[in-house]
């Protein structure tokens, strides 16, 4: 049964004319821009931002916007480095690709294909381009399965390596390996190439294996002997954010268990556990869930690795940017995640607050301020406003509502 339009906050209409004003706005020859206004380095095309905000202009069924897609899809494969990996951005103006400051970025390689091959599908001139690039994807896919370094089908990443560049996870981070997961099933489905298809199948076993803490599993199944007692006191409920030689993270990590709900990876025992953990949070929240919870406070041991970790300035104070602060981004795909299940709670009270979040502009309140994140605590904005992925939040859950979905 489709979701009604009941289910829908009052503001749907103006929230998704706001964010589609938006997109418009940041549309430049070269495809997406982060933001259009003049702040930094917003005014680039961004390999993740770009292809959230394409995803999102496809559902939204904005054929004006579609070109834009394919021009961001065409930056970022054209300026594919030639070992397999993807820009952090490219700049416009110079036709400049940066890969990332200390290091790249391990997710912006599955990014790229998600996004080819959902335009492959939607567009009609999508299967004519996913077949131009079929050697870049197969570049893509080699690098990773470099990455891997010990051959068991879980790439690494390094700190700074994804997007949240500037907090302290590095090592087997879901998020990376549900984005491979995605890519490879894509791939595997719209190339006919059976092993892709096989290898993310596998992979798939091994998150399931690894990041849902279970008593009752074999340690033999394990990652590593060093699983076992890491997991002992590691909390339950939800996808664990990931783990590394050192340690488990207890992190709750937001972007990764929406994409566990997103592509189905856990048991109907597992989502309807974590589904109950996100209502609970949500009702003891008065507003958006964390990017990752709880935020790292001065006392914590990772303060010391989080603190000296920016480029220009620190901005991880607790409850704000990646410590903590509310991201409209990945809430949205949370949203989307949550109305492919029946019943779709809390999706509604989701899109409620994304509605209230996205609509915050202390400098012009009028015009809605899309900020890239909110504090916290104080639920007030901070960062760049006019962020096009946090638009593209909105309109990937308000389409999820009105039964318009992802490929999974």
């Amino acid at each position: 049964m489709q979701p009604t339009v009941t289910e829908l906050p009052p503001e749907t209409a103006e929230a998704t004319r706001q964010a589609l004003a938006l997109l418009r706005a940041a549309a430049t020859p070269a495809g997406f821009v982060a933001s259009p206004t003049d702040v930094a380095n917003y005014q680039r095309v961004w390999t993740r931002d770009g292809v959230i905000t394409g995803l999102a202009a496809l559902l939204a069924g904005d054929e004006g916007l579609r070109p834009t897609f394919r021009a961001t899809l065409v930056t970022l494969f054209d300026h594919q480095h030639p070992t397999g990996f993807f820009p952090s951005n490219v700049t416009p103006a110079t036709d400049r690709a940066s890969y990332g400051g200390n290091c790249g970025r391990v997710d912006n390689v599955s990014w790229a294909v998600i996004g080819l091959l959902h335009y492959a599908h939607f567009a009609p001139d999508g299967p004519a381009l996913a077949a131009a690039y079929l050697p870049r994807v197969e570049r893509a896919f080699a690098v990773l399965d470099a990455w891997e370094f010990n051959g068991k089908h879980l790439v690494y990443v390094p700190q700074s390596g994804d997007w949240a560049d500037e907090y302290v996870q590095h090592g087997y981070v879901l998020y990376d390996q549900l984005l491979r997961v995605w890519a490879l099933e894509l791939a595997g489905r719209h190339f006919a190439h059976a092993a892709w298809t096989a290898q993310a199948a596998v992979i798939r076993q091994v998150i399931q294996r690894n990041y849902w803490p279970d008593p009752a599993r074999d340690p033999a199944e394990l990652y590593a002997p060093n699983l076992v007692h890491q997991l002992r006191d590691a909390p339950t409920g939800y996808w664990l954010m990931g783990f590394n030689p050192a340690r488990v993270y207890a992190q709750f990590d937001l972007a990764a268990n929406a994409l566990a709900l997103l592509l189905k990876i856990g048991t109907p025992a597992q989502d309807a556990a974590l589904r109950g953990y996100l209502g609970q949070r949500l009702a003891a929240l008065p507003g958006l869930l964390p990017a990752f919870d709880p935020a790292i406070e001065p006392t914590d041991p990772l303060m010391a690795e989080l603190v000296d970790n920016y480029a220009y300035e620190f901005r991880n104070h607790p409850h704000e940017f990646h410590n903590g602060g509310l991201w409209p981004v990945w809430n949205g795909w949370l949203g989307a995640a949550l109305f492919q299940h029946r019943p779709p709670a809390p999706g509604p009270l989701l899109l409620e607050r994304l509605v209230a979040a996205n609509r915050l502009n202390p400098t012009d309140p009028a015009r809605w301020g899309f900020y890239e994140n909110l504090h916290g605590r104080t639920q007030q904005p901070i960062g760049v406003p006019y962020c096009t992925w946090s638009a593209a939040g909105w309109l990937l859950a308000e389409a999820a509502a009105r039964g318009r979905h992802l490929l999974t």
